[in-house]
């Protein structure tokens, strides 16, 4: 893939990265300092199954994961995970409700899956060890 003006598209996937783990640290440490507890009984009253251990899982994977992806690390694993989490987010807590309050779920949602499928971008600490990139211009994991 061709970059603009010369510059790699990993620069733009790492700029995605970088701004989607910032809302996820913030979002996570929210939830921290509610309590986990607050946030288990919210996904209790949303309906989501298993709420009182699903609601602090995800409050300590945005916080944790949020650090882990702002760094580069694990990149494309935390992308599924958060590919996952906010396909429940968007299409099952916030679009019935109407979708202007789904806006930035989206978002996200297609900020995670392009982490997952593109990899993490550049100056992640990733791209040292898990990822190369081909003659191509393609990004693919390393062989031992």
């Amino acid at each position: 893939m061709r970059g603009v003006w010369g510059i790699h598209p990993g620069w733009g996937v790492t700029a995605v990265r970088v701004a989607v783990a910032l809302v996820f640290i913030v979002a996570g440490w929210g939830k921290v300092n509610a309590g986990l507890g607050v946030v288990g009984a919210n996904f209790e009253k949303w309906g989501i199954p298993l709420g009182s251990v699903a609601g602090p899982f995800i409050a300590i994977l945005e916080l944790v994961g949020g650090t882990l992806l702002l760094l580069g690390i694990a990149g494309r694993w935390l992308g599924l995970l958060f590919t996952i989490e906010f396909i429940v987010a968007f299409f099952y807590v916030k679009l019935p409700n109407g979708f202007a309050g789904a806006r930035i779920d989206m978002l996200l949602l297609a900020g995670s899956f392009l982490i997952f499928a593109a990899g993490p971008g550049k100056a992640a600490i990733d791209a040292l060890w898990l990822e190369k990139e081909t003659a191509a211009g393609r990004t693919v994991p390393r062989t031992a």
